[in-house]
Formats: C-alpha cells, sequence, structure tokens
C-alpha cells in the first residue's frame, strides 16, 4: 500500500520535522513518501500532485495555521479518490478529538492523537492486516456513530529515535530552506496558554546523533539552523555543551536560533558566550509575554522579570546575539494600561526584534478551559484568536493591532533607529505611544492595504508628525536623513526630504570647501567627485550625538559623502562656512 506524508507549511522555506520523524521511524517495514505544500497553494494543484501519487493511505500534519486549508484539501481528495485512507495528526486535531470526527465524518477515517511515531507505525501494520486495530495506541476513529478513542501511546525512547535528515530527496532542499533540530521534547514549565505544558518533563534526544546531524545539515548548505525546544537552556551543562560544540564546528554563514528562558540564565554563560562566540552566529528568542505579575501568576508562568532584563542587558552589551522577544496582548487581567506599561518595560531593553502577538486560545489549554471565568470572547476557528475579555474591549484590541505594523516597519526591520529613539525619547510620552498613534494614522489613511517603497516610511512619518504637531519636524527630518543616508550604498536618486538645498545655494558651501586648506573637510576629494559623490544638507542637530542615540540642537550643515565602494561617511560644516 503506497502511503504519503503530507503537511501545508506557512511559507516554502519552513521544513516539517513531524512527517519526517513518522517516515523515519516507521521505517524499514514502511517506507511513506513525504509531500510538503504551503498554505498559499491553490487546493486544486495540491489535490492533483495528491492524486497523480496513486495514495492508499494519506497522513496530514494539521497545525492553527494550515487546519482550515487542510480541510479543504481533504474535502476535494475525498471526491477524486474516495478509496485513499485518510489519517490526521498534529497539535491542532490532538485536543477535541470528538468535535473533530463529528466535524470530518465522512471525509477522514482516523486521527492520531498526540505524539505520533509508534500510534502511527502501528496503524500501518493495521491497514496492512499485521495486526487488529484493537492494539493500536493513540487512535481515534468513528464506529456506528460512536466515538472511539484508544489509550495514548507510550512515549518513544528519543535517545534510540533514527535521523530525520537523511533522506535522498531532502538534500538539495537542505540549503534554501530553515533547518529545524529537535533535542528534547517537552517543558518544565505550565503557562496556561501553552500546548507545551500539558507534557510533563522534558525528554532528551542523544547528544552525539543531534551533533551528527547538525554537521550533516552544515556539511550540505543549511544556512538557517532553529533549535525548537521549548527552553533550550533548561539545563545549564546541556546548553553550554551545545553552545561549546557550535562554536567549535559551526561553518561561515551560518546561524543557530534558540528559545532561550532569559531569567534562568547565569551570567557567566552570558560571559562565556559574549568572550567565545563569533558575532552573528546565535540569535535568542526569548518570550517575555507580559510584565504583569498578577497576570504571570493566573497564567501559571514563573518569571523574574528583573533576572530576565539581567540577562537581555548582558546579551546586547555584548554585541554578539540578536535577540527576539515576544508579547501576548490579551493575557488575563491585563487591560490596555497594563500592556502599555509591559510593552515599554522590555522596549526599554531594545532588543534588535520585538513581536507583538494576540492571545489564541489554543484546543487543549488551560486558558481555554477558564474562557468563561476571564470573560474571553472568541472566535471558534483556527487559529482562535480573541476578540475581548472582561478587562480588555475589541476597540482596544484593535488599537494595539494598529501598533503591531507599525512596529514590524519602524523599529523591527532598523531602517531610522535614530528617528525613532528621538520621537520616543523627546517627543512622545512614552514608546508605546509613539507606535500606537502613528499606527492608528496609518490605518485611518489605508496604507495597512497598498504597498509602499522605502521612501514612503519617511514621508508618511513626516506627514504624521506634522498633521500632529508639537515636535520640530526639521530636527526629525534631520534625524531621518541620518538614517536614510547612512543605509544607502550609493548616491540617492530620489529626494523625499523637504529641506533640499536649491543649486545656487550649495555652490557657496561647495567653493568655500574647495578653498579650505583642510582637505579633510572634503572627504580628500577632488572638485569633480566632490560635485559627484556628496550631498549637502542644513542641519539642526550635532551629528556625533546623534550617532551615540543623543539629541543636541547644533545648527550647520551635513556633507555625507556616497563611497562608491558603497560606505558613507559624514561630515559636519559649521554655520558660519554658509
Amino acid at each position: 500500500m503506497k502511503t504519503v506524508l503530507a503537511t501545508l507549511n506557512a511559507k516554502y522555506i519552513h521544513t516539517n520535522i513531524a512527517i519526517r520523524y513518522l517516515k523515519a521511524y516507521a521505517r524499514p517495514e514502511f517506507d511513506p513518501e513525504l509531500a510538503e505544500y504551503t498554505i498559499k497553494d491553490p487546493s486544486f494543484n495540491i489535490v492533483s500532485d495528491l492524486y497523480q501519487k496513486k495514495p492508499d493511505i494519506v497522513g496530514f500534519s494539521c497545525y492553527i495555521w494550515n487546519i482550515e486549508e487542510t480541510i479543504h484539501v481533504i474535502r476535494m481528495l475525498r471526491k477524486v479518490s474516495p478509496h485513499t485512507k485518510i489519517i490526521l495528526g498534529g497539535p491542532e486535531v490532538s485536543y477535541d478529538v470528538h468535535d473533530w470526527l463529528r466535524r470530518l465524518d465522512g471525509l477522514v477515517d482516523y486521527i492520531l492523537m498526540g505524539e505520533g511515531e509508534i500510534s502511527f507505525k502501528k496503524l500501518l501494520q493495521h491497514l496492512h492486516g499485521e495486526i487488529l486495530l484493537e492494539e493500536v495506541p493513540g487512535v481515534c476513529y468513528l464506529e456506528d456513530g460512536k466515538v472511539k478513542i484508544h489509550a495514548a501511546a507510550p512515549k518513544a525512547d528519543l535517545r534510540t529515535m533514527p535521523s530525520i535528515y537523511r533522506f535522498d530527496e531532502d538534500k538539495r532542499h537542505i540549503p534554501g530552506r530553515v533547518a529545524y533540530i529537535e533535542t528534547s521534547r517537552g517543558c518544565p514549565f505550565n503557562c496556561q496558554f501553552c500546548l507545551s505544558s500539558i507534557e510533563v518533563g522534558v525528554r532528551y534526544f542523544n547528544r552525539e546523533n543531534v551533533k551528527a546531524d547538525i554537521r550533516y545539515l552544515m556539511e550540505n548548505g543549511a544556512r538557517t539552523i532553529k533549535f525548537v525546544d521549548r527552553t533550550f537552556n533548561i539545563s545549564r551543562s546541556y546548553a553550554m555543551e551545545m553552545f561549546q560544540f557550535l562554536i567549535d564546528e559551526h561553518k561561515p554563514g551560518v546561524v543557530f536560533q534558540f528559545e532561550i528562558t532569559a531569567d534562568i540564565m547565569r551570567p557567566e554563560v552570558i560571559e562565556f558566550l559574549n568572550a567565545n562566540a563569533p558575532a552573528g552566529l546565535f540569535r535568542f528568542e526569548i518570550g517575555v509575554q507580559s510584565t504583569n505579575d498578577e497576570t504571570n501568576d493566573l497564567v501559571k508562568r514563573r518569571q523574574n522579570f528583573e533576572k530576565l532584563k539581567r540577562t537581555v542587558t548582558m546579551v546586547k552589551d555584548g554585541g554578539k546575539i540578536d535577540q527576539h522577544l515576544d508579547l501576548i496582548a490579551g493575557l488575563p487581567e491585563e487591560d490596555y494600561m497594563s500592556f502599555r506599561k509591559t510593552f515599554n518595560d522590555v522596549f526599554a531593553m531594545r532588543p534588535e526584534e520585538l513581536q507583538l502577538g494576540f492571545l489564541k486560545l489554543l484546543r487543549g489549554t488551560g486558558l481555554r478551559i477558564d474562557a468563561e471565568k476571564y470573560g474571553y470572547d472568541y472566535i471558534d476557528l483556527a487559529p482562535y484568536e480573541i476578540f475581548s475579555n472582561n478587562v480588555l474591549t475589541f476597540d482596544e484590541i484593535l488599537r494595539i493591532k494598529q501598533t503591531e505594523d507599525i512596529l514590524e516597519k519602524y523599529w523591527n526591520d532598523h531602517r531610522m533607529n535614530r528617528t525613532i529613539e528621538y520621537l520616543v525619547k523627546e517627543v512622545f510620552d512614552s514608546p508605546f505611544d509613539f507606535f500606537q498613534e502613528f499606527g492608528t494614522y496609518w490605518d485611518e489613511q489605508g496604507w495597512s492595504k497598498i504597498g509602499h517603497q522605502l521612501e514612503d516610511l519617511f514621508t508618511r512619518l513626516l506627514g504624521f508628525l506634522e498633521k500632529r504637531g508639537g515636535v520640530d519636524t526639521r530636527i526629525v527630518e534631520n534625524f531621518m536623513q541620518l538614517d536614510y543616508f547612512d543605509a544607502q550604498r550609493f548616491f540617492p536618486r530620489k529626494i523625499w526630504w523637504q529641506n533640499a538645498l536649491a543649486k545656487e545655494d550649495a555652490r557657496p558651501l561647495y567653493d568655500q570647501l574647495l578653498q579650505a586648506e583642510d582637505k579633510v573637510q572634503r572627504f580628500n576629494l577632488s572638485e569633480k567627485d566632490l560635485f559627484k559623490h556628496t550631498l549637502i544638507v542644513p542641519c539642526h542637530i550635532d551629528v556625533e550625538a546623534a550617532h551615540n542615540g543623543d539629541f543636541i540642537a547644533k545648527e550647520s550643515y551635513l556633507l555625507t559623502y556616497f563611497e562608491p565602494s558603497g560606505k558613507t561617511h559624514f561630515r559636519m560644516i559649521e554655520k558660519q562656512l554658509g
């Protein structure tokens, strides 16, 4: 019987490791074929491809991001291939199995709950006539209209788990996709909004096997290797061993990403990384979620924010590791003003990326069970995002959502760091107020529905500030010019700034530069190159202070040299020269 393991990834660059574990564990008795698609692929195309494989069995790996698209594919597949056995597995269908079986009656033959390696192989044995269905653990199905649920399979011994990275068909795709590594399963924490809280304890894979897999991935061109462990650093000795291994054996250009619990990371570990890790080799993802102690208590999230802040600050000061910090809006008893404080608390650490997420009441989580207790109103359709709760209105949720788009464009993309620093320090009451106010304005203009060029980000922000008032836009424009010019590899072709000098005003400045005895003032350029590769704009700030994130008023001119090699240099011209 031909078996296909399929899934719909969020993006092409993603790699589903779940179906690969099933394939590896099923061998050598069975050898399922892998079939990966994306949620953007037309369902007809997916069904056509699956149909042409002539499968007797198709298993789908299901998540909140692909479940509805997967169901659409299943409906079509059932029509064109009615005799194919269809199996579902994955976190999205492992809970509320009664509901899924009723909803998908006639479409799905079996659902496998939880960890799938043992259950899937046993089910294949049954479908091949080797064992009775009663002998298959963790399987759920309808029989004569009644739901049948078998006891869960025993946990697989991860120490003997076969590698999922050596399939011949995967080798050519390794350089172009994110590689996911799992060194442990389970989570020691009990956060009530997270599915990881359901599995008690942490189990580890064989360390040497993990290292061998990482070597294989690097040798075959992997560029981004992401560890999917829920808390990579729960064991300090294990984390230190892996960090040392990756430092010693990494290939140039590869990046390793980890989910880190920051408040349990010891200072000596950070000192070791700051001293020994090459810059850019590691990237940390840290879930802060909330700094409200009452909220964290309610969701059973143990977190020492002061220790977390110490870790993030030490890592940032080391300058070697980029950090991605996560927040969740909509947690219990965190109203709008409390979330504003959470945002400002975390932004104060200036992480390289700050991701603003919204609570999803996932099937199987404690918070979904307690939804009525906290007044949650949410849609019972993946991804189960909330509309409101007893302390946060839908209107406030929308305002926070408006903040999300601006945060991504104006902070996480790092197109104008100096400008944002000036605005959140000198103009707005807090960072959150800037992102929220501008986000609302952005949405009101309809810009969230259209595309934009880089220059649009600057002109739209200036337009917002001019309408809002209370700020000297000449100063903001200078900060913007520093950010924009610094990122330009070549002389700008498009003038978006309002303080551009007319030729007759710039000419006397160039003449005085050419006549000055100190040629360093003009970057030792000839007259021809000075005109060709430099730009002069009026300046109202001290550029040296601006580079350090500070604001000092100073009247002068800014001379910018766009070196043909792609580097940018700045020089101040004193006002009296003009």
